[in-house]
């Protein structure tokens, strides 16, 4: 306490480049989008003062509605599918296995792809005529289970979500394996001679005591949910049907294709409202769990 206290001049002026970017990038757009959604305005005219006329006609569209429920499918798809099978993975590697490593590393690489890679490569598997997917299936003698993934509506979202589970599953496993290898193995030792068998101390010691991390990894698996953007444009861009439109595509057809910058800023506050009161729900379920 006393160093800090010393040093405090010296802290302030380090935080101020931080700060200063944090706030450009940051707080000072949000405060703009605040102040255009109230606005009806083309991006080159004069804005028009609407009030809330933005959120009520955002309210009435039925496919804002749908990209709503879309967005809840990703979310819901990330949360069930990422976080369990990065927790396994992180359990699995863990331990002492042969080329530990080398599975680390191939886990954590489709985060660091570029999305517009992964997008393309997994429309190339996905295709209906050349995918890799359908010519398997034909392979094994299951042509009647072929489908067109991306273009019929009953299969469009689910195979999005099959790729986003993909892509990020890595991430979540790396901080699940940071927490893990951060557990006392005295206390894993402790339990292990007061009887406890490799799942029982799974369950009663080690996911309790990466509970925390666990927390993190859902706020930011439900953040990054409903702000997923790019994989689904370039994958579908929205379609067939707005079958895979989610929020953020929503927003950026109405802002840039339709020219209406206020009612894009209002939809930017709903998403920002609804990924507020998710993370505030999971954070209290699992706070509650967790006691």
């Amino acid at each position: 306490m006393h160093i800090l206290q010393r040093n405090k001049l010296a802290i302030f002026i380090g935080l101020i480049p931080a700060l200063i970017i944090y706030l450009t990038f940051s707080i000072i757009p949000i405060v703009i989008s605040i102040y255009y959604s109230f606005m009806e305005w083309n991006g080159f005219g004069p804005m028009e003062f609407v009030g809330l006329q933005n959120f009520i006609d955002i309210a009435k569209d039925p496919i804002f509605w749908k990209a709503v429920k879309n967005n809840i499918y990703v979310v819901l798809a990330s949360v069930f599918g990422q976080i369990p099978i990065a927790l396994v993975l992180a359990l699995l590697l863990n331990r002492k296995v042969k080329g530990a490593k080398l599975f680390r590393t191939i886990g954590f690489m489709p985060v660091v792809i570029s999305t517009v890679v992964i997008s393309l490569t997994w429309n190339m598997f996905y295709n209906s005529e050349i995918g890799f997917i359908n010519r398997f299936l034909e392979g094994i003698g299951l042509g009647g289970l072929t489908q067109n993934w991306l273009g019929d509506p009953k299969w469009a979202m689910i195979s999005v979500c099959v790729t986003i589970i993909w892509q990020f599953v890595g991430l979540y496993f790396i901080i699940f394996l940071a927490a893990l290898q951060n557990v006392p193995g005295e206390v894993l030792e402790a339990a292990e001679i007061d009887g406890a068998s490799g799942w029982k101390r799974t369950i009663f010691i080690t996911i309790p005591m990466i509970w925390d991390s666990i927390l993190i990894a859902v706020i930011l698996c439900i953040s990054g949910s409903l702000r997923t953007f790019d994989l689904i444009y370039v994958m579908t861009n929205g379609g067939p049907a707005h079958s895979t439109e989610v929020m953020a595509i929503y927003m950026y057809e109405k802002t840039f294709s339709s020219m209406k910058y206020g009612y894009g800023s209002a939809v930017s506050l709903y998403i920002f409202v609804f990924s507020l009161l998710l993370i505030w729900i999971s954070r209290l379920l699992l706070q509650r769990k967790s006691k």
